[in-house]
This record gives structure tokens, sequence and C-alpha cells, in this order.
């Protein structure tokens, strides 16, 4: 028994990604990885890192099973198709080293190879620097804005939706009585499939994006989600992730308490 725990001790301390680890997001495809790091900068078969810093890649795959695997790492995650799996490591010495897919993924497996660059912090900050659009959230955030999000997921009134401001890596209550928590994959899912883990308190009103964006996309949505979550909301309240539904007057709907939330004026509030 004291050998279990132990050995269980020292599994979730190695496959728990330390909080303040760099993001990196990766998306395997027949035949190659694309890479996306939160500061915003895209890489095909490469990934470049700096020496000594934590480095989390938050993988999944457009297609069939993959496995993302640096054998001087000492490190072999599968990469699945419709879900995120994690992996974290370390960068202790410059180089350049060796990126394999280590799953039969088709017929061109083999040719599914890339290269990781661990730079020096000053070789790192220069190469951040050039050719970034912006960051992961920002992109996330316009997405968030072109598909209408923000009309039902409001932070400044209570909306159809959870507010999302906050939500990130809290405990999350579901209409079917199960509590969860917001990590990466809950987010992912409530994109592409809004009805499996229903919040509390709101109608199944969400359509599915399955098929209307692209894996970087919902990448991007899922970076932008946890941005807001990262930051505290305006007059220094803390963040929460619990979900204030408006208050129904006798005989309406939620919807249309909603809609009557909605159309106060500017500062009014819901008592």
């Amino acid at each position: 028994m004291v050998i279990f725990v132990w050995g269980a001790l020292v599994y979730f301390k190695e496959r728990t990604p330390p909080t303040d680890a760099s993001e990196v997001y990766v998306v395997a495809k027949q035949w190659m990885w694309k890479v996306e790091h939160a500061e915003g900068q895209r890489e095909i078969n490469e990934l470049h890192v700096p020496v000594g810093r934590d480095v989390k890649l938050i993988m999944t795959s457009q297609d069939v099973i993959h496995s993302f695997y640096i054998p001087a790492f000492r490190i072999k995650q599968d990469v699945l198709p419709g879900r995120y799996t994690v992996e974290w490591f370390r960068a202790t010495k410059p180089g350049v080293y060796h990126l394999f897919c280590a799953e039969y993924c088709g017929t061109q497996h083999s040719g599914m190879v890339g290269s990781i660059v661990v730079q020096e912090q000053a070789q790192y900050e220069a190469w951040m620097n050039g050719g970034s659009t912006g960051p992961l959230s920002a992109s996330g955030e316009k997405i968030f804005a072109e598909l209408g999000c923000a009309t039902c997921h409001r932070t400044d009134t209570p909306g159809r939706g959870p507010n999302l401001q906050g939500v990130f890596g809290q405990p999350v209550q579901l209409e079917d009585g199960r509590t969860v928590t917001a990590d990466e994959n809950y987010l992912r899912e409530c994109i592409l499939d809004p009805g499996a883990k229903r919040v509390k308190g709101f109608q199944p009103i969400m359509p599915t994006f399955q098929g209307l964006v692209s894996e970087e996309q919902v990448n991007a949505l899922v970076a932008y989600i946890k941005s807001i979550s990262a930051n505290k909301p305006p007059g220094g309240a803390k963040a929460t992730a619990s979900v204030v539904a408006p208050r129904h007057e006798p005989g309406e709907t939620r919807a249309q308490a909603g809609e009557r939330v909605h159309a106060q004026p500017n500062g009014s509030q819901v008592q």
C-alpha cells in the first residue's frame, strides 16, 4: 500500500503541468504537426522553446490518432481526435532534438517528423519577436465576436448563456446534478457539443459549431476564454465561476426575463 501511494503521488506530480508553464497548442494532421504559441507564433513541424522553462502542450488531432514523441526528453503522449491531451516538459540543454509520431497514422507515417529547437532565452525572445500576428487569445476574441457568442455570453448583465469571465479552472454545476471542472476539454466540448454538459439554469439553445470552426479556431476560442478567466473584473472584484440568472417575474419565462434585463438602461441592476 505504501509503495502504491508513493507511486501514485509521483505519477500525479509528473503528469500535472506547472501552473506557470508556457502554453503551446498542437494540432496533429496527416502528416504534419501544426503548432501555435499562446503569444501567436505559428510553426509547422518545429517547436521553439526556451531552455529552463516549463512548456505545456495542449494537443488534439484533426483526423486520426497520432503520438507526440521526443526521444531525447523521454516523453510520449497520444494525440486524439475530438479531445485534448496534455504533456509538459522542461528542456535543460540548448540544441535541436528529433520529434516523431509514434503511432501508425497512414501511408506517410514515417515522414511525420519534426524538430524541437531549444534556445537560450535571448535567442528565443528574438525569435518570438519576429512575425507574430498577435496573441492567440486576441484571435479568439475576434472569432468570439464574429460568431455572435457575446450576444448570449455577456459579462455586463445576465444573458441567455453563462458568463464566461472567471469560469476556467472553476467547478461548474450542470443541469443533471453533476459538477465538473471547466478545463480545456470542457470548454472545447461546450463549443462543439453544447448540449453534452448543460449548465444548470440555462436552456439548451446554443447551436453546435462542429464542422463550422477549425481546430485552430477552437484553440483560439479556448485561449480567449482562459484569458478572460485570468483577468479580474473591473473594480477589483474577484472573478468566480458562479452563474447569475435573472429573476423571473410571475408567469415569465427565462428567455423573457433575459430580454427584460437586456432592455434595461445602462447602469440599472436586477434586484
